[in-house]
């Protein structure tokens, strides 16, 4: 909420009014077996009876909604939507993860015939709430609400900026991949095999998020037909919580992530001997000037991207090159007493979005999910397999 008499939103609970989160049951027809499987396309649409709304209006918006979709004799989806200005991707996995255990636990004790009472977090689970923990001598939580203002026209509303509908039978898909250890052991060696990147003699960041994305943007840039000097915005997200100073909990509960980019042209990203290597560098040194100096540059960050948004930025198709979610987030630990989830999906519509998830079967695999028109996801899964082999 926002107080009239207050310069920044906060977020409020209300426990004496029966205060909580929305949560919603429902049932659904749909195939199971399809929406959580790997074999080809499934339709955006199809997912969005899967997913909860929040209720966000001028005045105030909702954190967490919750849905549970049973598809009879054939399992059930749990569905989670946080509010990105509260709950970052780490934190709402946390969340996930920590319901998941108390579930298990008490199915465990049920049947074990124990006292309930005594269900408590592992160590890893339990969250950290504390906001004075944040230094922010500048003050630039201010700063971000005023610039939020002015990108509104003054006018104080929590509703976000509004992106394009997808109608049923859209010919917008999504698909999964998989980068398994070997594949990323491939591009790791095809990267520092460069000879740009040889004769440069820098060291690189090769982590298997960096390898993943790098790999990714250049079949993404191909497939969608972006090509010559149009440029191309690279992005990487950042988990702030060891790089503030001092540090924060691995536990923060909350948002702490940053999103950083660097601009590159078409032709650089497609190019057929370098196109991988010239990505990867480009992000390398996105992650290596982060360290400690997250917070350096935030405000003309926020007066950047606020202006692209304005224009329109991102929303010409395979401009925007950025990813959801993370390999490093334990998605498939949440055991709510029944095993593994079969499938973790972010749900997202716009043509070119990107996510990463660790793989379902360990070892260092990385599982990506794409959204593309459906021709440009045939091009993408061709390119996609073949520069593999």
């Amino acid at each position: 909420m926002w107080p009239a008499d207050s310069a920044k939103p906060a977020i409020y609970y209300f426990p004496d009014q029966n205060d909580g989160i929305s949560f919603t049951v429902a049932e659904s027809d749909a195939d199971f077996s399809h929406l959580s499987g790997n074999n080809g396309n499934r339709e955006a649409v199809e997912f969005h009876h899967l997913t909860p709304q929040l209720s966000i209006s001028d005045d105030k918006a909702e954190v967490v909604a919750v849905q549970i979709t049973f598809f009879p004799k054939q399992g059930f989806c749990i569905s989670v939507v946080a509010h990105h200005a509260a709950v970052d991707g780490k934190s709402k996995t946390m969340f996930e993860r920590s319901w998941a255990y108390f579930c298990k636990q008490l199915i465990h004790m049920q049947r074990q015939n124990l006292n309930n009472s005594s269900i408590l977090l592992p160590t890893e689970l339990i969250p950290c709430f504390d906001r004075t923990l944040i230094k922010d001598p500048k003050g630039l939580d201010v700063v971000y609400a005023n610039h939020w203002l002015a990108f509104q026209s003054d006018k104080r509303s929590f509703k976000l900026v509004s992106m394009p509908v997808l109608k049923a039978h859209s010919s917008v898909v999504r698909k999964s991949f998989e980068l398994t250890r070997e594949d990323i052991k491939k591009l790791r060696a095809k990267v520092q095999g460069s000879e740009v990147l040889i004769r440069q003699a820098k060291e690189l960041h090769l982590s298997s998020y960096v390898l993943t994305c790098a790999y990714v943007y250049v079949c993404l840039v191909k497939a969608m037909g972006v090509e010559g000097d149009a440029t191309v915005m690279l992005r990487v997200g950042a988990n702030c919580r060891s790089r503030l100073d001092p540090p924060l909990s691995v536990n923060y509960f909350g948002n702490c992530v940053s999103g950083h980019g660097t601009p590159a042209k078409a032709s650089d990203v497609v190019d057929p001997e370098n196109g991988i290597a010239f990505v990867a560098d480009k992000l390398s040194d996105l992650v290596k000037g982060l360290k400690r100096e997250v917070i350096e540059g935030s405000e003309e960050k926020i007066l950047f991207v606020l202006k692209y948004v304005k224009e329109g930025g991102g929303q010409a198709s395979g401009r925007l090159l950025a990813v959801a979610g993370s390999n490093r987030f334990d998605v498939y630990e949440s055991d709510f007493g029944w095993g593994k989830p079969k499938r973790a999906e972010i749900i997202l519509d716009r043509v070119g979005s990107i996510y990463l998830v660790e793989s379902r079967n360990g070892g260092g695999a990385v599982e990506v999910g794409v959204v593309l028109e459906k021709p440009q996801m045939e091009a993408f899964s061709s390119l996609f397999v073949n520069g593999l082999n």
